[in-house]
């Protein structure tokens, strides 16, 4: 099981970064939390799959570094 309970340090140290920004580190975070799987990030978020993997192409193709399911370090 996973613990994606907000550390409030963590939150306050959000403050003033894009939003933009702190959604991609979000959505990466969760999806290497998740070891690789889109589904199980999107439904931890509250997000559609479809989002998702719209948002990872636009990630990726700003140079990101997707986590593939299966193949993320511990």
């Amino acid at each position: 099981m996973y613990d994606f309970a907000p550390d409030a340090s963590a939150t306050e140290a959000l403050v003033g970064l894009p939003v933009a920004d702190v959604e991609r580190d979000l959505i990466l975070a969760t999806l290497r939390q998740t070891e690789g799987n889109r589904t199980h990030a999107a439904n931890v978020l509250g997000i559609s799959i479809r989002t998702m993997r719209n948002k990872l192409r636009e990630y990726a193709e700003g140079g990101a570094e997707i986590p593939s399911a299966g193949l993320v370090d511990h």
